[in-house]
């Protein structure tokens, strides 16, 4: 019986709802030890504060942390439910005891409960952790992180390429008419199709089965979302589906960088978290920069640099190879295929596409690791709107509401060592400004033009009024596209 043909997924969610199985009752009955210990793999804290056979402690100890719970506690928790979902491959029936097979996870989204079926957790408790080809990965901090990055605001059309369980393709229901979500892996699609029926949102969900773009050929989308397969090895034939595209290097983020815009309609976004290479001699951004289309703009952001051993290390522990009899041997033919490739370090980070049609595109690549505020996807959204903003001496501007300026000297001197101007939101964006740009910035109200304004600071600090609007209009366009200033008359 399909998914879609099924009750389950609508009855399912009744017993999760009934029995409080919601992130927060979760974190709650858990407590910050038992739950921050789940996070890293470890169950004993979570056995120890679920021993009281509610349902919700049932459900916790059942999918959460692994453990087979009594059959009678499982029906209570599950009523009328624990055969059919044997049936469906989500439970394990043994003598007295029901045991998960899948994940059900609780996950909190745009203020919405959910829940998510994926593959169960490998690793917890140390156990062997060996996953197989086509592994349907749960909720990762990959995928939170590309949740943190979509933009939210309403649109027709999305695309969720490479969707795995559908969780982007569950965040992206929220707010968009129509979702098509694509894999290759067969057990993801079921995952997805499952995940969207328990979550009441299987009408808006399109799923299909293909490599790529090949199921949307000739499609345009308002949005693309994806976390590829990205990590940057070997094309050996050997490879987990979830993460590996079996291509060289790079070149599956390169290929769906490159393709993206074809699929995007006019004023349409493509979001990616992505790895790249960082090779000898070669800055970062100018070897991304070839991929980037020319009618769109384009914000590439690198948010962290591994070097390869590290790298090398994190995804063969991933693939649960630590302490494999060949585990050297793997870790020493990655770093030599490293080598070949001339590869110093592995980029992390975002790539975001704004189709914008012909013309002059932008291009900004920020290497910018440090803190930001989550979600970001608002700032995305506002940087795209920046390439609008008319920066000219008739240009109207203030100064957005959260950055605030910062000075340092000796106590007493009539002018600061240094002045940085800081934002509290969005990308947190720090830069040291001198006197004059200070002035313009704190000026910055929506009621004077940033001639007007600049006329008057060089009247007051005794400079050249045009030598100063020269100096200084350059400045202004940096501090818009920044985000410090913004378009828009004063506020009432």
């Amino acid at each position: 019986m399909s998914t879609s043909e099924s009750d389950l997924p609508a009855r399912l969610r009744g017993a999760l709802t009934v029995a409080g199985f919601t992130y927060d009752a979760v974190a709650e009955l858990l407590g910050p030890e038992a739950h921050a210990a789940l996070g890293r793999n470890e169950t004993t804290p979570g056995l120890r504060r679920t021993q009281g056979g509610s349902p919700l402690e049932t459900l916790v100890r059942l999918f959460l942390l692994q453990a087979p719970v009594e059959l009678s506690a499982a029906e209570r928790a599950l009523p009328d439910l624990v055969d059919r979902l044997a049936v469906q491959g989500l439970l394990d029936q043994m003598v007295g005891e029901v045991a998960a097979r899948l994940d059900i996870r609780p996950y909190a989204a745009d203020g919405r409960d959910l829940w998510v079926v994926s593959d169960l957790t490998p690793g917890l408790d140390g156990g062997p952790q060996l996953v197989g080809p086509d592994h349907v990965l749960g909720i990762s901090s990959a995928s939170t992180s590309l949740a943190q990055l979509t933009m939210r605001e309403p649109v027709g059309r999305a695309l969720d390429l490479g969707t795995g369980c559908g969780v982007q393709a569950l965040h992206l229901a929220t707010h968009v008419d129509r979702v098509v979500a694509t894999d290759v892996n067969r057990r993801a699609l079921w995952a997805t199709r499952f995940n969207a029926a328990l979550n009441g949102v299987a009408d808006r969900i399109d799923v299909r089965d293909g490599s790529y773009f090949e199921p949307v050929a000739g499609e345009l989308f308002d949005l693309i979302a994806t976390n590829p397969p990205f990590v940057i090895s070997p094309a050996t034939g050997e490879r987990l589906v979830y993460r590996d595209s079996g291509l060289p290097g790079d070149r599956v983020v390169e290929d769906i960088v490159r393709a993206a815009p074809a699929h995007l309609a006019d004023g349409g976004w493509c979001q990616v978290l992505a790895n790249w290479a960082v090779v000898e001699g070669r800055p970062w951004d100018e070897r991304l920069a070839p991929w980037l289309a020319e009618d769109c703009d384009a914000l590439v952001v690198q948010r962290e640099l591994l070097d390869p051993a590290a790298y090398v290390e994190l995804w063969l522990k991933d693939a649960g190879q630590h302490g494999a009899p060949d585990y050297l041997v793997r870790y020493d033919t990655w770093l030599s295929w490293f080598e070949e490739q001339g590869i110093e370090a592995i980029g992390f980070g975002w790539i975001n596409l704004h189709k914008v049609g012909p013309g002059a595109s932008r291009r900004t690549f920020l290497d910018w690791p440090y803190d930001v505020e989550q979600p970001i996807g608002p700032a995305i959204a506002a940087w795209g709107g920046t390439g609008t903003v008319p920066v000219g001496p008739e240009a109207v501007l203030r100064t957005r509401e959260d950055v605030r300026q910062e000075t340092v000297g000796p106590v007493g001197a009539e002018d600061p060592e240094t002045i940085v101007l800081r934002q509290q939101r969005g990308f947190r964006r720090a830069r040291r400004a001198d006197t004059v740009e200070a002035a313009l910035v704190g000026a910055c109200d929506g009621e004077l033009s940033v001639g007007q304004i600049l006329d008057a600071v060089a009247q007051l600090t005794d400079r050249d009024p045009a030598e100063t609007r020269s100096t200084y209009l350059p400045v202004v366009a940096e501090l818009v596209e920044e985000g410090f200033l913004t378009a828009g008359p004063a506020r009432p």
